[in-house]
């Protein structure tokens, strides 16, 4: 066993012995007043246990303004999923998504920066006042200067101002990063879910199926200060067949003919949890994803004996039973 200390709480979890490392999708070189540049490389860690497995990798895509570390730790100092997967047998790849995290930002390299992921946007996503109560897996501080929500918005940096540029840029070196690992499993949060989409698109061979936590929609959404999911599930140009080649295309056909092969056939999950907006409008994401011929199912937590969960149910109290459903449908495939 292991004592795991943050600057708030002492746990102790089961010890796993693995081996990680970390490398870089590299951006492209582009010229700066500078000099030459890489825009918006995706950073990569990993982590596989010390024997032998069969089983597929996950790579871990966290959500927007969010970083890798979202997998890695609670904030309040236990273990994240990233771990529970590796115990699990799974090896696990932890992204960074361009101009997040420890993939550096410069405007002069990636372009205009979003407006910054403070605490109001913070509160509104993960903590909403109007869900106090029945968010109980959340019994912490919802306001500024609380160590557990100042955890949360620490990670927090912005996105680019184009968002449908940011999953462009996302899926790009996503694509690569399965190019070098093989197929995989693809586990998406939030604003991650469009990437998800998208590099199935491009990867269709690759990406063996998805699951999506609390995915951003529904379909032609507009989220405030982000932009808006122009392609349906998406921001940035998915293939449909029969070729939809706008977004007003796309919009305006008919449900049943907006087929996506990147899809076609794959399995995904949606989890959502019982205390979050995200859960109103999941139903409609799976509807969509299987008129687009994926084989999408839904698992709403409450449904599995879990309850009071907000947007972020890695990060909350019961992170260890958010997780269960997720690895129940992995190890039934």
């Amino acid at each position: 066993m292991i004592t795991m200390q943050a600057p708030h709480c002492s746990v102790t979890t089961p010890q796993v012995t693995s081996h990680r490392g970390r490398f870089w999708i590299p951006g492209e070189i582009v010229e700066t007043d500078a000099g030459p540049a890489q825009r918006a490389p995706l950073y990569v860690e990993w982590e596989v246990k010390d024997q032998e497995t069969t089983r597929p990798p996950l790579v871990l895509i966290h959500g927007g303004g969010g970083q890798g570390t979202d997998w890695l730790s609670t904030v309040d100092g236990r273990p994240g999923w990233a771990h529970h997967f590796v115990e699990a047998s799974y090896p696990v790849y932890v992204v960074d998504r361009a101009g997040h995290g420890r993939s550096p930002y410069h405007p002069a390299a990636v372009g205009p920066m979003g407006p910054p992921f403070g605490y109001g946007p913070a509160q509104g996503l993960f903590v909403p006042p109007e869900r106090a109560e029945e968010q109980t897996a959340w019994p912490w501080g919802r306001e500024p200067g609380d160590p557990h929500f100042d955890q949360l918005v620490a990670a927090f940096g912005p996105l680019p101002e184009d968002l449908g540029y940011s999953q462009d840029l996302d899926a790009d070196r996503l694509a690569r990063l399965l190019d070098l690992i093989g197929p995989a499993i693809l586990v998406t949060h939030s604003a991650g879910g469009p990437v998800g989409w998208v590099t199935a698109d491009r990867r269709p061979d690759l990406v063996t199926a998805i699951v999506a936590i609390e995915p951003m929609g529904p379909a032609f959404v507009e989220f405030p200060g982000m932009g808006r999911l122009d392609w349906g599930l998406t921001a940035t140009p998915v293939t449909y067949e029969p070729s939809l080649n706008s977004p007003a295309e796309v919009e305006q056909a008919p449900p049943e003919s907006r087929r996506m092969p990147g899809l076609t056939g794959t399995d995904v999950l949606v989890v959502t949890g019982g205390s979050s907006a995200f859960a109103d409008f999941a139903d409609d994401i799976v509807e969509y994803l299987n008129h687009g011929g994926a084989q999408a199912t839904r698992a709403h937590l409450p449904e599995f004996g879990i309850s009071g969960n907000g947007h972020a149910i890695m990060q909350e109290q019961n992170s260890e039973e958010t997780i269960r459903p997720v690895l129940e449908w992995l190890d039934s495939r």
